[in-house]
């Protein structure tokens, strides 16, 4: 099978956002703040550090200490970030029947490189992948299209033959700027975002279980043939 399936990372393959909560907690007590409830945090971890600085220092970009507490989020994250995160119910299993389909898959997320790659590997996921795009490998992030037209081109396929499966908007947006079709992970932390129908994605699935199906229909044909978009 001559297609490529590109996946978002955290959110979508992995649910990260336990350790990544647990650092923010860990920084509120240096702080002296109680706790944040984790469900209070779980749908920033998407947005990383910044986010989850936001929610629970309420620091910005623009604050002086900014670039110093952002160096100990990510400091402390990569102490901890084998500790309990693991892949969503259904992943693995996704991917071997992929695997086994024929198709090729990789990886583009906007989590550094020294950070996303040997976390992928501790999930065990490194042989199979057939090219990994880290938030810092190209000049410009999600949303915009080149980190996913670099990793097409990187595996040999035209845009045109790609889908791209991620959790946040900006997944979408980047995809549908590659010309690549695009597949909403509703179970990530986007679940429960009634926006989510306005973002305009190919397929919306609700379980990684549901991903082969979704696959299987883009791959036939069964979707329009998209259009890429200004950035």
């Amino acid at each position: 099978m001559n297609k490529l399936v590109l996946f978002d990372f955290d959110g979508t393959l992995a649910d990260s956002a336990p350790d990544l909560a647990a650092t923010a907690n860990r920084m509120r007590k240096e702080h002296g703040l109680p706790e944040l409830p984790y469900d209070a945090l779980r749908p920033y971890a998407s947005h990383g550090a910044r986010g989850l600085l936001k929610v629970a220092l309420d620091i910005n970009t623009d604050h002086p200490n900014y670039a110093q507490l952002r160096a100990q989020f990510l400091q402390d994250y990569h102490d901890h970030m084998t500790e309990l995160t693991h892949l969503f119910e259904g992943v693995a299993p996704m991917l071997k029947q992929l695997e086994q389909a024929g198709y090729t898959w990789g990886i583009v997320t906007n989590k550094l490189e020294y950070l996303a790659l040997p976390l992928i590997r501790h999930l065990g996921l490194t042989q199979s992948c057939a090219v990994t795009v880290g938030g810092d490998t190209t000049q410009h992030t999600k949303p915009h299209p080149e980190p996913l037209l670099y990793a097409a081109k990187q595996a040999g396929f035209a845009p045109a033959d790609c889908l791209y499966v991620g959790d946040d908007l900006r997944d979408i947006q980047a995809g549908q700027a590659a010309g690549m079709a695009t597949m909403v992970a509703a179970y990530g932390y986007c679940a429960g975002d009634d926006s989510i129908s306005t973002w305009q994605a190919d397929l919306t699935v609700h379980h990684a279980s549901d991903i082969w199906e979704g696959v299987e229909r883009w791959a036939n044909g069964q979707l329009p043939t998209p259009t890429p978009l200004a950035c």
